[in-house]
């Protein structure tokens, strides 16, 4: 069984993000991008379920810019066995919007045929949300989000999803697009030697012009802005003067 896992470059967790002063979008001057969490979870389960013995190869996939290949040697050190670059912009600021992703992305599947598409659930730079679900409809495939546990058994994937009511178990028949939750797994973290292997695994580069896809942004951006400051907090003497407070803001 072949698992692909798409990838995606995004500005590191631990960074503070920076909105530019004219609120045209996010400052990426120095910033130091990393892969998306969720899509690290991803490649995690990839890797397990080729060391369980339930996968053969897992191939990583990233679409955007040029230094997205230090994302997918990051997927390649972790166990990966090849890896694809779709260059589709050379704007770092330019966000590949979900359907152009999924577009090229089914292009993709279409060449290599995996059997199972592991993605994260969402990015965190802008939470979409939306590229597994687009891939499985122009696909026809059968998807399962929001994994927190999955199984291979057969020709089938069961999966328990988070949903609001707690948890949820579906069987779902492959091929399958299965996006995942934070709860699957933790991510390894790549060892010096593997960093290393990494380099010599084969990275394939393509562009979107190869597939024929039109990646130009159908969604205007019209303007960025940090949240609002939190109000400071007061101390009351009672709990009378509480409940009054409440009322009198109408939180009651």
């Amino acid at each position: 069984m072949k698992v692909l896992v798409p990838v995606k470059r995004v500005v590191d967790y631990n960074v503070k993000v920076r909105v530019k002063a004219d609120g045209s979008g996010v400052d990426l001057s120095n910033v130091k991008m990393s892969m998306n969490p969720f899509d690290e979870i991803a490649v995690e389960q990839a890797i397990r379920l080729k060391e369980a013995g339930a996968a053969d190869e897992v191939v990583a996939v990233s679409i955007g810019v040029k230094q997205a290949q230090e994302t997918l040697q990051t997927a390649l050190a972790m166990g990966a066995d090849r890896a694809i670059l779709i260059v589709a912009t050379a704007d770092v600021h330019q966000d590949i919007e979900p359907l152009a992703v999924a577009k090229i992305l089914k292009a993709v599947i279409e060449e290599e045929e995996p059997n199972l598409v592991l993605a994260g659930k969402q990015a965190i730079d802008n939470d979409m949300n939306a590229t597994g679900q687009m891939l499985s409809a122009l696909l026809g495939w059968s998807q399962a989000t929001f994994a927190s546990k999955l199984e291979i058994k057969g020709d089938h994937a069961v999966v328990t999803r988070e949903i609001d009511s707690g948890l949820q178990t579906i069987k779902v028949k492959l091929p399958a697009i299965v996006t995942v939750d934070l709860r699957l797994n933790e991510p390894r973290y790549a060892s010096l030697p593997n960093i290393m292997k990494a380099k010599k695994k084969p990275l394939d580069q393509k562009t979107a012009a190869d597939y024929g896809i039109d990646v130009s942004p159908r969604l205007e951006l019209v303007k960025t802005a940090e949240p609002e400051a939190r109000r400071a907090g007061e101390v009351v003497p009672d709990v009378d003067t509480l409940v009054a407070k409440l009322k009198e803001r109408g939180a009651v």
